[in-house]
């Protein structure tokens, strides 16, 4: 493939090719906090938004990558926000109102086309990442990374999740690998990435599933179980998400 990877800011004619794909569980599409970014990303952070096509193919999203500045005054390697992805957002929003240019970079997502998933795209798609980050003169790009096979655990705790390794020390969890082959380091585990909330029946549309029942109920593709209460008519979902520190200099 003769791949393309290129930024909104520089090639807006392809920014419509981003609502090629949504890939996301729909009950991940509920987050509430999502808007803030999504809602005006392009116009906003056109830097930090990557685009990828084939050339031979350049009407086709073959993957996307969102990524956003925000202020954090802590060592990286020490400590990153304890709400995680959703937190980010959130930041993000309020260094855009201040009018601050932030001090480091977060992913937020990285998909690829699901025909060319396992052909070492959303590698290519994280180093691209890294490079328009220290392009606009960010030190470290940071991670809330949604572990890809996470979903086949739910019952386990993230941090135990995230410490399982191969004989070869890298870790089980292939987006992790991923990034730590890039360069990338695991400083820790947020409990509560985002955090979804919806009434049972909301629930029930969103995932087909009775909620039927108080409890922890296993929802394919969620990280951990959603937590139901019947007598209040609501479902909660906090996902979980590893922190992922990548040095840019």
């Amino acid at each position: 493939m003769d791949l393309l990877v290129t930024t909104a800011a520089q090639r807006p004619d392809l920014v419509p090719l981003l609502d090629d794909f949504n890939d996301w569980p729909a009950f991940m599409r509920e987050d509430m906090l999502s808007p803030l970014y999504y809602g005006d990303a392009v116009a906003a952070h056109p830097a930090h938004v990557l685009i990828a096509v084939d050339r031979d193919r350049p009407d086709r999203l073959a993957a996307k990558g969102y990524s956003v500045p925000f202020t954090w005054e802590a060592d990286p390697d020490e400590a990153l926000p304890p709400g995680g992805w959703d937190e980010v957002i959130l930041m993000a929003a309020r260094d855009r109102l201040a009018g601050r240019r932030g001090t480091i970079v977060s992913a937020l997502e990285i998909s690829v086309r699901r025909d060319l998933r396992g052909t070492g795209l959303s590698g290519v798609m994280l180093a691209a990442m890294r490079r328009a980050a220290a392009a606009e003169g960010y030190a470290s790009l940071v991670a809330p990374v949604r572990p890809n096979a996470k979903h086949l655990h739910p019952g386990m705790p993230a941090a135990a999740y995230a410490d399982l390794r191969r004989d070869d020390g890298l870790p089980v969890d292939p987006w992790l690998r991923v990034h730590v082959r890039a360069g990338g380091r695991i400083t820790g585990v947020s409990s509560r990435a985002m955090t979804i909330t919806g009434s049972l029946a909301d629930w029930r549309s969103w995932t087909g599933l009775p909620f039927d029942t108080a409890g922890p109920v296993e929802v394919p593709e969620a990280l951990v179980p959603v937590h139901c209460d019947t007598a209040q008519d609501l479902a909660v979902y906090c996902e979980p998400c590893v922190w992922v520190h990548h040095p840019l200099s």
